[in-house]
């Protein structure tokens, strides 16, 4: 009797599971608000990159048009009644006798105005007004947008790099690591936050680097108290201890295992940091202690607007606030869809 053998199948391969940032990604792309919001904040982006490369805005410090010149929409002003006087030109008298630089007095004329009719005309209204000096508030607005949102970010990065690092050391270790960088905590925060700025800014002067360093050492603190708490929850759960047991360093326990699964949480206070440290640097630019003289940002802008808004002036200021209201809400929007699909307990719904 004989037997049939059934002919050898090789086992099929087990299919590979899809990774954190690909899922998240892939969800990340089904909320329209998030898409939206990352389309306007990279537009954003795409702006302060060319006014850093000088495409855009390079000459906002020009005059170019007539002092507080308003908005296109509301067209050019009135002239003001000044009393103008007119001197009436009589009959050409040669006063060389009695003033030897008479003759000269034509040929400066000429000259004078051969070279009014060279300089360019300054413009009666521009899309977004002009400031108390005649520049171009649009101009001012997208050069703003560059320091303004840079020292945010980098401010908020600074903040979030060192609370993300002392957290995760001090929940992941505990013990005298943890005592220690818990009494380096309590120091920051039982100084008031004003005082510490006043003094980092007077140890520091004053500079676009300054203001992102002074931000970024005071700010910390939040995320690090975060940060420390959710390594201290996630050091004893089953997946840290399964990679411990493989042989899984340190390192790689607290930075490839746990890191990504609290990534939302980081995401959220960087977006909180970002948002707090671009009206810290209007505070800081109102007091003096801001970006320099030379340069402009959102908040040189409004406290300029200040002055003008006593005289009816106010594109100035709704120009900045405008500029500053979109980036802030698209980039808050888009942390918190970010958020959601880093979430690790929207995983387990799909």
């Amino acid at each position: 009797m004989s037997s049939v053998v059934a002919p050898y199948t090789a086992a099929p391969e087990a299919e590979r599971s899809e990774g954190v940032w690909h899922a998240a990604w892939r969800r990340f792309r089904t909320d329209r608000v998030g898409m939206v919001s990352l389309a306007v904040v990279l537009a954003f982006l795409l702006l302060i990159a060319a006014s850093a490369t000088g495409l855009v805005a390079g000459q906002w410090q020009k005059e170019v048009g007539v002092p507080s010149a308003p908005p296109t929409l509301l067209g050019p002003r009135a002239p003001e009644a000044i009393g103008d006087i007119v001197v009436p030109s009589g009959p050409n008298v040669d006063l060389s006798d009695v003033d030897p630089l008479a003759p000269r007095y034509r040929e400066w004329d000429e000259r004078a105005q051969q070279y009014r009719t060279e300089e360019t005309p300054k413009r009666e209204t521009l899309p977004f007004g002009a400031d108390r000096l005649g520049r171009d508030v649009l101009a001012k607005a997208i050069k703003g947008t560059e320091i303004s949102v840079f020292v945010g970010v980098a401010a908020a990065v600074v903040a979030t790099l060192i609370g993300t690092v002392l957290g995760a050391f001090a929940g992941f270790f505990g013990g005298k690591v943890g005592d220690f960088l818990e009494w380096v905590y309590n120091v920051f925060t039982s100084i008031p936050g004003i005082l510490l700025i006043f003094a980092f800014a007077a140890v520091f002067g004053r500079g676009i680097g300054t203001v992102v360093l002074i931000l970024g050492l005071t700010g910390w603190t939040g995320i690090y108290r975060l940060v420390r708490a959710e390594f201290m929850k996630h050091a004893v759960r089953e997946y840290v201890r399964a990679a411990q047991a493989i042989g899984a360093s340190a390192a790689s326990r607290m930075f490839r295992h746990i890191l990504p699964n609290i990534s939302h949480v980081i995401l959220v206070q960087l977006s909180i940091l970002t948002v707090g440290f671009i009206k810290a640097e209007v505070i800081l630019s109102y007091l003096g202690l801001g970006v320099p003289i030379d340069q402009v940002s959102w908040g040189t802008m409004l406290a300029e607007a200040q002055s003008e808004l006593i005289l009816g002036y106010w594109w100035q200021l709704a120009a900045a606030t405008l500029f500053m209201a979109v980036f802030v809400t698209a980039f808050s929007l888009m942390t918190d869809a970010v958020r959601d699909a880093l979430d690790p307990k929207l995983r387990g719904l799909e």
